[in-house]
């Protein structure tokens, strides 16, 4: 039998920069600086999740990629992870202290709940059991299924979309999935599933969420064919020299939402983990100067912090 073709990037994308490998990578991480994990707890604000209510689409951020969508009454939970750790094993990658604010038990009936691949810092399995019961309906890119299918999920209940494809949900609200630049992996196993953005669209509002990765011509495109956004969700984190091509640095984060059409950037994948070797902060700090050189709007929320489209843009530099 012909051996399953793994998923592959639109650009030719190496996993390490030229000069770079494992073992230097492996070296690095005995040997992060002193501020890769915050020297303080993190503030964060508790919301009522089960009982919130916005009409326009409302975003409250768990820290990292992890967030829920709100808007009429519709729950929408992305990348959920809520075990403390982003590791097959609950003493490595460790959440920054005090930004495991919210737990399982926080969330409300989840209407969709979607992967944009399975790196064990989106798909976090424990959580995704715990969670299931209470999920209507589950949109994860395509392969993702076999990651899951220990949860004994009714195949109704999942749509599996490679890039490009759209789903109506219902009515008023819709998805596609789209082209990121990263690879997927659990385990020795790469790139037998695929790693996906996604342009969700809710009751008149165009939202984009980004997933993992490295800058490259698929913003443009998705700008041109599906922008403006209101509001776009973009990895800022978790980047280095050693792996360039497959994770944003903060600068090229801002590029992106200018070439999405972006109305707001939020930047994410940052504030919980410390999975690169810059310092905790240095994401952040550099995305807001390169933000405001560009005079782009952001917004910056602590964990928690509901953004509500239109409306509120929180800013506060809490870090």
């Amino acid at each position: 039998m012909k051996k399953k073709t793994p998923f592959e990037n639109i650009s030719n994308t190496r996993q390490f920069a030229e000069g770079y490998s494992l073992i230097d990578v492996i070296k690095a991480s005995m040997s992060k600086p002193k501020e890769s994990k915050p020297l303080v707890s993190l503030p964060s604000v508790k919301t009522d999740l089960k009982n919130y209510y916005s009409k326009a689409p409302s975003i409250i951020w768990f820290g990292h990629s992890s967030y829920l969508i709100h808007a009429d009454g519709k729950n929408i939970l992305v990348d959920p992870v809520l075990s403390g750790h982003a590791s097959p094993v609950n003493f490595v990658i460790k959440a920054f202290k005090g930004s495991d604010t919210y737990k399982v038990s926080d969330m409300p009936v989840i209407d969709y709940l979607i992967l944009t691949h399975n790196h064990y810092d989106h798909l976090d399995y424990k959580a995704l059991k715990a969670l299931a019961p209470n999920v209507k309906q589950f949109i994860i890119p395509s392969g993702v299924s076999n990651d899951i299918k220990g949860l004994n999920i009714n195949k109704k209940l999942i749509t599996e979309l490679q890039w490009w494809d759209s789903a109506d949900l219902e009515r008023n609200i819709s998805i596609t999935s789209t082209p990121a630049r990263h690879f997927s992996g659990r385990g020795l196993k790469r790139n037998y599933s695929l790693w996906s953005s996604y342009i969700f669209d809710i009751n008149g509002y165009r939202i984009f969420i980004g997933g993992d990765s490295g800058y490259d011509s698929h913003f443009k495109e998705i700008g041109d064919k599906y922008g403006p956004f209101d509001i776009a969700l973009l990895e800022c984190g978790q980047y280095d020299k050693m792996w360039p091509e497959i994770h944003s640095m903060p600068e090229e984060v801002v590029t992106e939402g200018i070439e999405l059409k972006a109305k707001v950037v939020m930047p994410i994948h940052w504030g919980k983990f410390a999975l690169a070797h810059h310092n905790w902060h240095d994401p952040i700090n550099r995305f807001v100067k390169a933000a405001e050189k560009e005079k782009i709007i952001y917004t910056t929320p602590m964990i928690g912090e509901p953004v509500v489209l239109g409306t509120s843009y929180p800013k506060l530099k809490w870090w």
